[in-house]
C-alpha cells in the first residue's frame, strides 16, 4: 500500500522540480454549481498535467543498476510527457508506447522532452501490453502510468497542496483513468482529514472504476473510447482499485457532451485551457452530478494537454449548441432585389454574416425560386429564434439547417 509518509517523501523528491499549482477560486462556476469551487490547475503543471509528479518521482527513487538500463512506458501522451521530461533531467533514456490515436501536440511535446516515442494500438491498455513486450526484450525500467507506488505518491502532493491552502476544504473532485491521482490525493487528504469527501468523475464511456466497484471486483471494459483521452482505461489497476474501495466516498460519469461543454467554459470564463480528461472534475459540479450543496470543493484540472485541430471543433461545435453560429436554410423567390431583402432583415437583427450560397440549381426547386444557406454569428438561441420568425413574417420560408 501507498502511506502518507510516502507522499511526504514524493513533496520533497519534488521540490524544486514541479511548480505548487494554485488553488483558485472560480466565482463563476461556484456560481452554477451552487458550491464554493475551487480550481487546482494542473493543466498549468510542468509538461502541462499532473503526470510529472508521479513519473518524476518514481525515476529519482531507481537504483544506479535501474537508471543504466533506462525507462520504459506506455502512457495516452501525459504520463508520456513527465516520464520523458524525468528521465532526461535524470541523465536517463526512455522509450515511450502511444496509441496511435494519441494527439499530435502530445506525441510532439513527449519527443522533445527527449523519448523514443513508438505507437502502437487504439487506446492505452494496448500501448500497456506492447510495451510490457519491449520491456521484457529490453530490461529497461517499467514507469508505471498508475499502479505503482512511487507514481501514487507522487500525485498525492496535490492533496497535501489543497489541504495547505484550504485546509477546511469539504469536497475534492478527481478525474479518474487509471486511478493514480485519485489515489494518491485520497491517501494523503485521509490520513489528514478523514472527514473531506474525495470524489471520482469518470467519462461515461470510459467508466471501468464504476463499473468494477458496482460488481465488486476488477471488470475490463470492451472498449474506453472518449474524447477524454487521458482516462480512457479499460481496466483499473490492482493497487488503485484496492486504494480506491478504501479511501474513495463516491465515483460519477461525466458525457462527452458535457466535459466538451466544460472545455468550452473553461476557455470563456476562466481563460484555462483544458483537455477532456482535466474537464471531467469541474464537469461533474456543473453538470450537478453530486449531492454537495454549498460546500468548499476543490476540482482538480487534471491537465491542459489538448490538440489544436480537436479544440477548434469543439469551440465551433459549442458556439451552434449555445445559439452563437447557426446555419440557416431558406426558400426565396428568385427576383431582384429578394436575397437583399433577406439580408435586410438579418442586418436589421443585429446578426453577422460568415457565409452565404446562393443556389436555384437544384432540381427540387420551382424555376421560381432559390435555395440560400447562411451562416451567421449570433448572440444566443433565443437571438437565433428571434431572426428565423423575423424572415418567416417577412415570407422567407426559412429554417434551422443542421
Amino acid at each position: 500500500m501507498v502511506s502518507l509518509q510516502d507522499v511526504y517523501q514524493a513533496r520533497e523528491n519534488l521540490t524544486g522540480i514541479i511548480h505548487k499549482t494554485n488553488l483558485d477560486l472560480s466565482h463563476t462556476f461556484s456560481e452554477i454549481a451552487g458550491n464554493l469551487v475551487f480550481l487546482k490547475t494542473e493543466n498549468l503543471q510542468k509538461t502541462g498535467s499532473f503526470k510529472i509528479r508521479g513519473a518524476y518521482n518514481h525515476i529519482v527513487s531507481l537504483s544506479p543498476e535501474e537508471r543504466a538500463k533506462g525507462v520504459i512506458a506506455a502512457s495516452a501522451g501525459n504520463h508520456a510527457q513527465g516520464v520523458a521530461y524525468g528521465a532526461t533531467r535524470a541523465g536517463i533514456p526512455s522509450t515511450i508506447v502511444m496509441p496511435e490515436g494519441a494527439p499530435i501536440s502530445k506525441l510532439i511535446a513527449t519527443q522533445g522532452y527527449g523519448a523514443k516515442v513508438i505507437l502502437h494500438g487504439n487506446v492505452y491498455d494496448d500501448a500497456y501490453n506492447k510495451a510490457l513486450e519491449i520491456q521484457k526484450e529490453q530490461g529497461a525500467t517499467f514507469v508505471h502510468a498508475f499502479d505503482n507506488r512511487e507514481v501514487i505518491a507522487g500525485q498525492g502532493t496535490i492533496g497535501l497542496e489543497i489541504l495547505d491552502e484550504v485546509p477546511d476544504i469539504d469536497a475534492i473532485l478527481v478525474p479518474i483513468g487509471g486511478g493514480g491521482l485519485i489515489s494518491g490525493i485520497a491517501v494523503a487528504v485521509k490520513a489528514l482529514k478523514p472527514g473531506v469527501k474525495i470524489i471520482g468523475v469518470e467519462a461515461a464511456e470510459a467508466a471501468c472504476f464504476k463499473t468494477s466497484r458496482g460488481r465488486g471486483k476488477l471488470c475490463n471494459l470492451e472498449k474506453a473510447h472518449t474524447i477524454a483521452d487521458g482516462i480512457a482505461v479499460k481496466c483499473p489497476g490492482e493497487l488503485t482499485y484496492n486504494l480506491v474501495e478504501r479511501y474513495v466516498d463516491d465515483i460519477v460519469t461525466v458525457s462527452d457532451g458535457e466535459i466538451a461543454s466544460t472545455i468550452m467554459l473553461l476557455l470563456e470564463r476562466a481563460k484555462l485551457v483544458a483537455e477532456g480528461a482535466g474537464a471531467t472534475a469541474l464537469a461533474a459540479l456543473i453538470y450537478k452530478k453530486t449531492q454537495l450543496r454549498n460546500k468548499k470543493i476543490a476540482a482538480v484540472i487534471s491537465g491542459g494537454n489538448i490538440d489544436m485541430n480537436f479544440i477548434s471543433r469543439i469551440i465551433e461545435k459549442g458556439l451552434v449548441k449555445t445559439g452563437r453560429n447557426v446555419k440557416l436554410k431558406a426558400i426565396i423567390t428568385d427576383k431582384p432585389g429578394n436575397l437583399q431583402q433577406f439580408l435586410r432583415i438579418i442586418a436589421e437583427n443585429k446578426a453577422n454574416v460568415i457565409a452565404i450560397n446562393h443556389d436555384r440549381s437544384k432540381e427540387e426547386i420551382p424555376l421560381d425560386q432559390a435555395v440560400v444557406q447562411i451562416v451567421l454569428e449570433t448572440q444566443s438561441s433565443e437571438h437565433v429564434n428571434i431572426i428565423v420568425k423575423n424572415l418567416n413574417n417577412a415570407g422567407f420560408l426559412t429554417e434551422i439547417d443542421n
